[in-house]
Formats: structure tokens, sequence, C-alpha cells
């Protein structure tokens, strides 16, 4: 269909007509959809070119076969078909679980319902719906004739608005999306980022006259003006995860910043953004620490990196010579800590006792030593994850704590600075393998 007046800024249709589509009937596996429907058309109002027709994906599903048999324990079933179709779990609060399916959607139970369709049964979503909606609409071409667009529907709900609407899952004979991005409106401002997801709006509007409860699974919009289908489909409409920035519930996202938390062995050379690492400071310095003190300091290494660096290999060197290593080993284990020559950004932790309470008898003195470390620990801990949810690797290097009196001495740091390790920053060069789960109990002793 043409679009003659888009880049004027004008809507796409001046006036639109919604009607069901009464007389499908019902859709059993194997069934063929364009024949039911065109067998609907000719009992009822005839379909014409231009027409958009919207269908409900539970009659898709159905004639596509995808029902589950429920058996004797429907939910358990259903538990498990949308275990099946989940490629990822977004969010969970009890029974509800939103998960994203293969299509790239995110639904409420990957889309697996059991409305609509006979107690002994769960019905799916359609394996490719793009596909079916341009297999209907072929099949509608070569009964009746006409140029129609199809738009299959699901229903789903939306963050941040209570109640459910339909949208768009699959898309044939036309642009599911409507690019604005360079359009000017009738104030002379340039829109840059407006695109409009039209097959959604479609979806929504059909299903005021199709309803939950009407059995009426198919409607038609007419006059609307489309564009040009761009062989992109629904797909179009899922937005990408590197742009998604709601990709987690809370709760889950909250979790993900620790399971998250690598240690980066090799950096790009993209530069680190100071303003990322002064958030992550900042979330680090909420970590508990006794007697009300805040007994962490973070230097950042910037004019006397290398200087740093060469004083900490010749340290570890020395050290391990005098413990026995031939050369090779010492050669070894220094490699070991060429990662932070590679990071892109070097912080110190450091413990400042300056807040401990002196204490003559020695047991209680390194106690309150202990009480200090465990904090300043925590403090690191909370800079690693904090690192992680700003989108950036890290690498604690602990060799640092054997050579604290020449980090001291290179940095200037006041003497009652204790350096507490080296964390290297920066954006991973690869991807870190997921971790397998370890099972609490086994580090878990009950007394």
């Amino acid at each position: 269909m043409s679009d003659d007046h888009a880049a004027a800024g004008q809507p796409p249709s001046a006036e639109l007509e919604v009607f069901g589509l009464a007389g499908i009937g019902e859709v059993r596996p194997g069934d063929d959809l364009a024949a039911v429907v065109a067998g609907a058309v000719a009992s009822g109002r005839p379909l014409a070119d231009g027409d958009v027709l919207v269908v409900t994906s539970k009659i898709v599903s159905k004639a596509e076969g995808r029902l589950v048999p429920a058996g004797g324990n429907r939910e358990a079933v259903r538990q498990a078909a949308i275990d099946t179709e989940t490629v990822r779990e977004v969010a969970s609060r009890g029974p509800t679980r939103i998960v994203e399916t293969r299509h790239g959607l995110v639904l409420a139970s990957a889309g697996v319902d059991a409305s609509n369709v006979a107690a002994d049964s769960i019905a799916l979503l359609p394996v490719d719906p793009d596909a079916s909606a341009a297999g209907l609409r072929a099949g509608l071409a070569a009964r009746l004739g006409v140029d129609v667009a199809v738009v299959v529907t699901d229903t789903a709900g939306r963050p941040w608005r209570k109640g459910l609407t339909d949208l768009a899952i699959g898309v044939a004979g036309m642009a599911a999306l409507r690019s604005h991005i360079g359009d000017v409106d009738g104030y002379g401002n340039e829109l840059g980022m407006t695109e409009v997801a039209e097959a959604d709006e479609l979806a929504a509007a059909a299903d005021l006259v199709k309803g939950k409860l009407g059995a009426t699974p198919v409607a038609v919009v007419r006059g609307y003006t489309w564009l040009a289908d761009d062989g992109r489909g629904a797909r179009s409409l899922v937005r990408p995860p590197g742009e998604d920035m709601f990709r987690l519930g809370t709760l889950e996202a909250r979790r993900s910043a620790l399971s998250e938390r690598r240690t980066v062995r090799e950096f790009t050379a993209d530069p680190v953004d100071p303003t990322a690492v002064r958030r992550a400071v900042a979330a680090a310095l909420t970590a508990p620490a006794p007697h009300h003190t805040t007994p962490w300091r973070f230097v950042i290494v910037a004019e006397r990196r290398a200087e740093l660096l060469a004083a900490m290999a010749a340290a570890w060197a020395d050290d391990l010579r005098r413990d026995g290593f031939d050369e090779a080993q010492v050669g070894r284990r220094l490699r070991r800590g060429e990662v932070l020559r590679r990071a892109p950004l070097l912080i110190v932790p450091i413990m400042a006792l300056d807040g401990a309470h002196p204490y003559p008898d020695e047991r209680r003195a390194r106690a309150e030593e202990r009480m200090f470390t465990v904090a300043v620990g925590a403090g690191v801990q909370n800079l690693l994850v904090a690192l992680a949810t700003e989108g950036l690797g890290s690498c604690w290097v602990s060799s640092t704590l054997f050579c604290a009196d020449v980090v001291t001495r290179v940095l200037d740091l006041p003497a009652d600075w204790v350096p507490v390790g080296t964390v290297g920053v920066g954006h991973a060069a690869a991807a870190a393998a997921p971790r397998a789960p370890r099972e609490p109990d086994e580090y878990l002793l009950y007394r």
C-alpha cells in the first residue's frame, strides 16, 4: 500500500473501521486456517484490499497443533510447558513468572495459556508467528484474491501499567514499525528517536471488538494505510538486549550483581568512565564498619602507575627468590600479575585504622584489627560488585599485601594506611563463562 502522506507528518489513516469476523467456530489441529477465515468471510462482510486481518494467536496455535495434553495435573503440565518455552527468566514472584520466549517476547508464563482451550489441553504460542501470518495472508490471497496484511496477536501485561492489552507477535504484508526519525513536527522540531509500534496499536484496537470471552478471534481493521512490508515481521518490535534497560526484575537485578561479578584477566583498551567508578566507590562506602567509622580509602593510580607496577614486580620477585623459587618459577608467578598492566585503571583499596580503639591487651588489639580487616573486605567486595553493575570487569590482586610497604612508599601514603591489594578495572575482553552454582548445604554447619 502507498504511504504518500507519511513524509508530511500526517497520521497513516484519517478514519478507521474495526469489526469482528463472525462465524469462525471451533478451530482444531490440522484445520486450514485460511479456509476457515475465508468461509467466515463468505458468510459475512467481504474483505477488501488494504484491510488488516488481526488474528488471535490461540486459533493459530490450535490449527498448528500447538496443544499439550494436560493429563491429570493441568498445573504441573503448564509449568513444565513454561520451562520448555523459556530461554530466560526475567522475574518471578510466587507462581507468577515473567520469561523470555524463543521468539524474543517477554511474557508472563511464556505465553502458555489454559484459557479458551478444552480442560484437558494447554496451548503454546505458534513456533514462528511471522511465518504463520505470512501463510494465512498467502492463503487468503489465493482463495479470495485480496491483498490484506495479517497481524497475529497475544495478550500481555506491561511494566508500570495495570491491565492487559493485545500486542503483535506475528506480522506479514506490512511493516510492524513506522519510523519518524528525521521527520519534523508542526513546531519545526526534528524527531530523533520516535518509532511507532503500529502493529501493536492495531492489535490493541482489534481486541476491543474481539474481546476475551466473545468467541470472536478474528477482527478486521479497515482504512489503515500501512507501510510496505520490510521483511522483518514482528521481530522488529523486540528490543535488542543491548538496548534493554529493564532486562531483569528488580529483585533479579540485585541478585545478578553478585553472580555477574567475575575476576577478569583480559581487558579491552576502552577507557573507563570516571563517573561510573565514582558511583562504585560510593556504593563501597556503604559497607558496615565498626565504631561508625569509614575505614576505607580508594587510591586511583594515575601518574605513578608505571612506577608502582615496576616496584611491586621487583618486590614480588625478591620475595620469591628468598623463598627458594628458581627464575622460571619466579617468572611464571610474575606473569600472573601482568593482568594489572592490561587493566586500563588501577585502584588500591586502603585500610585506615585511625578510628580503631587502642587496647593495651594484645588479644583485644588483634581482635580490633581483625574487625577492621573484615570491614575493609566488605568495602572491597562492595566495590567489585558495584563495578559489575556498571558493566565494568575487575580483578583483585592480593599479592599487593606482601609488598604493602612498597605501595605505601611509591604512592606516598600516610604511615597508618594499610594497602589491601590492587584492583584492576576495565571492560572485559570476552564474556565470562557462567559459573556452576554451588550447593550451599556443603558449606553450612549446624551446631
